[in-house]
């Protein structure tokens, strides 16, 4: 999988350089703001396509002596950069802008820049629904930052290309300008957005959707030995989870029991997850409170009747306290 990623990235690096080198074409044939707005964004994507390729090389490292979790999370920050890269690139944008209203540069070849960008927007804009596609599929978060760059860029250009024509019927030469403004935000506002993912990913935020996939599959394959499920924690290093959790069992298992219960648990994790996963469990020994929650009909010690079955939500099962009928949330 790691194979199909750098290449991808790669491929995407490639692509990016040769459009960066036509897109500057169309700038210095129209001297256009839009039309550097969006070159400038290209460069953007070429440093940001560079450092991503460098660390899905570094995450593909196997795990050693001092990174036990692997290198995974440094595609959190390759996310970062490239946002913050994309955030100077508005940035810059915008001011740029602001001068040239007042100090306005001509405008000419409008027609030929048109057709220059149209073409460089659509191969932009096909190449990130790839990208994210791909990088969804691998829970990369390299590849989907850069597809939705990508994407941006070619919403973007589609927008320039409409500022671009009225500017080549009405000749108002001041709408340049405006256009590459209202671009530049756009751009600020997806920089703004790439930041706030990566951030969520270093700061391991709960991942609310992840969660409610692994409490789906935990509730339609319950084990009667496996009474219960809390404290449980998703950790995402790249594209590989790392699952904490507690498990409560009865409390006459033997070591080997326990054992077999949490390899039961593994396993079923693993074959409803495309991604790699890594687990620690904790294994609780059932009390009395626990009878009434219970599935275990076989259970020789058993002190109280069940009285229903705790169903695992997002909420409660994130909780660090077994469940019992009291304390369901």
């Amino acid at each position: 999988m790691n194979d199909r990623l750098i290449a991808t990235q790669r491929v995407t690096l490639i692509v990016g350089i040769i459009l960066l080198g036509i897109k500057f074409i169309a700038y210095f044939l129209t001297h256009s703001n839009t039309i550097l707005t969006d070159a400038l964004e290209s460069i953007v994507n070429v440093v940001a396509g560079a450092f991503g390729l460098f660390s899905l090389y570094v995450a593909a490292l196997p795990k050693d002596e001092n990174h036990p979790y692997g290198h995974g999370k440094i595609e959190f920050v390759s996310a970062a950069v490239e946002g913050v890269l994309i955030l100077i690139a508005g940035l810059l944008i915008v001011i740029k802008s602001l001068y040239n209203l007042q100090y306005p540069v001509p405008v000419h070849d409008v027609d030929t820049g048109i057709w220059i960008t149209a073409v460089a927007g659509l191969i932009n804009y096909l190449l990130g629904v790839y990208v994210e596609k791909q990088g969804k599929l691998a829970a990369s978060m390299v590849l989907v930052a850069s597809g939705e760059h990508l994407k941006s860029d070619g919403y973007s250009t589609l927008g320039m290309i409409i500022g671009l024509g009225v500017i080549l019927i009405t000749n108002w030469l001041w709408l340049d300008s405006i256009v590459a403004i209202v671009f530049g935000f756009i751009i600020i506002r997806a920089g703004i957005s790439v930041i706030k993912s990566s951030m969520a990913g270093i700061m391991d935020e709960v991942d609310y959707p992840l969660v409610k996939e692994i409490v789906v599959i935990l509730n339609q394959n319950r084990h009667p030995e496996c009474i219960d499920v809390h404290n449980l924690r998703v950790i995402k290093y790249g594209t590989a989870l790392h699952v904490d959790c507690h498990i409560t069992i009865p409390w006459y298992f033997d070591t080997r029991q326990a054992h077999d219960e949490v390899d039961r648990l593994e396993d079923l994790l693993a074959a409803n997850t495309e991604k790699p996963i890594e687990f620690f469990v904790h294994v609780d020994p059932c009390i009395p409170e626990s009878c009434t929650i219970c599935n275990k009909q076989d259970c020789a010690v058993r002190q109280f009747e069940q009285q229903q079955t705790v169903e695992w939500t997002v909420e409660n099962i994130m909780l660090n306290q077994k469940h019992f009928m009291e304390t369901q949330q």
